[in-house]
């Protein structure tokens, strides 16, 4: 085989729920054993697994990868003023290029997080798209369709020619780890017809329905007052959610909003750090996966939660829970777990190539260093991962077998090169 974790502590998100002193092997870019120590057992290189913690990779199932240019910016305000009165002015000034390079940032900064997927909404997605092909990582990729002319035609707009460009130039190429995902911004940012023409193209090439959803009271409470139902319920009224789905932030869910997720097997995505920055609220997460609903986490953009660090949010996430319900079963480290592995490889239609340590998936896994002061007395590898695991525990990341960082080294990403470039698009966007 290619490479083999050997002596090394696994949870490998199926079956038994750790696996101590294991071995994981890997070949062609696969997972080809799990089990135990066999003298037998050879590889081209073995790494010594002790005081480690092999994890499949994680996901990141909701972002904005070039708002890493505005990492800092328009810091303690409320969603709709930054949104709409700081983000977007800079946005309009983006030039080409600018996505690339954001995007490239935010790739790193994932990788050295963990990160092996990522499911992004922005414009200039070609960018995006090649930086994530030359880092050698997973995306899937949606530009959210904003509207708001009543002349407005989904099929000669910017969001739908930039999706065709996916479709056409990566969808389920570069070994299948690009996809193009079908994008609504929002509720409130467009309206009914051009909502059934996203649809129409998610239903003819088979698409994931990308969306923000219920992510402040403000705007939950508008669409009630605009259309009489919840912006769940709006949205269902036209079809969105016949198509597989995923909804970002989902704070302000009513009993019904989640009775129709659970219905139509929509994916919640929750952005704890980024929701709470921006005062938007909790989502009511526990709630959701007793109903039965899939539910992921997603950082959300490096401009409202000004880190990329899936294992941050999952220890707020958790413990956000047990908070909510005044239980501290709620939640619990390993169910955690689930959120980036197992549930994010799911909102991605990723379930049968990677999400869990088993043989014959994608090797996308990802090793921690538990030799360090913090994690001394690691007695539970899952609640070690969860409570006391940051990005900063990341020794490496391996996308398809293939080893994209370790030890602090990007194998496919000039770093170097890329911090310069990206202090220098900032310079040009006029906040620094």
């Amino acid at each position: 085989m290619d490479l083999l974790f050997k002596d090394i502590t696994v949870i490998p998100m199926e079956g038994e729920r750790v696996l101590r002193g294991a071995c994981v092997g890997v070949d062609a870019g696969k997972i080809c054993h799990v089990g135990g120590n066999d003298p037998k057992l050879s590889a081209d290189r073995v790494i010594d697994g002790s005081d480690k913690l092999l994890l499949p990779g994680l996901y990141n199932c909701h972002t904005h990868t070039p708002m890493s240019l505005m990492r800092g910016y328009a810091s303690d305000l409320k969603l709709q003023d930054w949104l709409f009165n700081y983000i977007s002015p800079v946005e309009g000034r983006f030039a080409e290029g600018m996505a690339y390079t954001g995007a490239l940032i935010s790739v790193a900064e994932m990788l050295s997080n963990g990160v092996v997927s990522f499911s992004d909404m922005y414009f200039m997605l070609e960018g995006i798209a090649a930086a994530a092909d030359e880092a050698g990582v997973k995306a899937n990729l949606c530009n959210g369709m904003t509207a708001f002319s009543p002349e407005f035609d989904y099929f000669k707009d910017r969001s739908y020619m930039e999706t065709a460009y996916i479709l056409n130039n990566y969808h389920h190429r570069a070994d299948g780890r690009i996809k193009a995902d079908a994008g609504i911004h929002a509720e409130f940012t467009s309206f009914g017809r051009a909502w059934r023409q996203v649809v129409e193209l998610a239903e003819e090439h088979g698409l994931i329905m990308h969306i923000h959803l219920s992510e402040t009271l403000l705007e939950h409470e508008n669409c009630k007052a605009k259309y009489g139902t919840t912006p769940a319920q709006t949205l269902n009224g036209y079809g969105v959610f016949d198509v597989r789905a995923i909804a970002a932030h989902c704070v302000w869910l009513e009993d019904s909003d989640i009775d129709i997720f659970r219905e139509k097997s929509v994916t919640a995505v929750h952005n704890p750090v980024s929701n709470l920055k921006l005062s938007s609220g909790a989502a009511p997460i526990e709630r959701l996966i007793k109903a039965g609903v899939n539910v992921a986490l997603g950082t959300d953009g490096a401009a409202s939660n000004n880190s990329l660090d899936p294992l941050a949010d999952l220890k707020l996430a958790s413990i956000l829970q047990k908070c909510r319900a005044g239980d501290p079963t709620a939640l619990p480290a390993y169910e955690a777990l689930k959120l980036v592995t197992v549930n994010g490889a799911a909102a991605q239609g990723r379930e049968k190539e990677s999400g869990r340590i088993a043989l014959g998936l994608d090797a996308d896994l990802v090793m921690l260093d538990l030799h360090s002061p913090r994690q001394t007395a690691a007695i539970d590898p899952a609640a070690s991962a969860v409570y006391s695991c940051t990005g900063r525990d990341v020794e490496l990341t391996m996308c398809q077998g293939r080893i994209l960082y370790e030890k602090g080294e990007y194998k496919t990403i000039d770093i170097e090169k890329a911090m310069f470039e990206a202090k220098r698009a900032v310079k040009k966007l006029g906040i620094l």
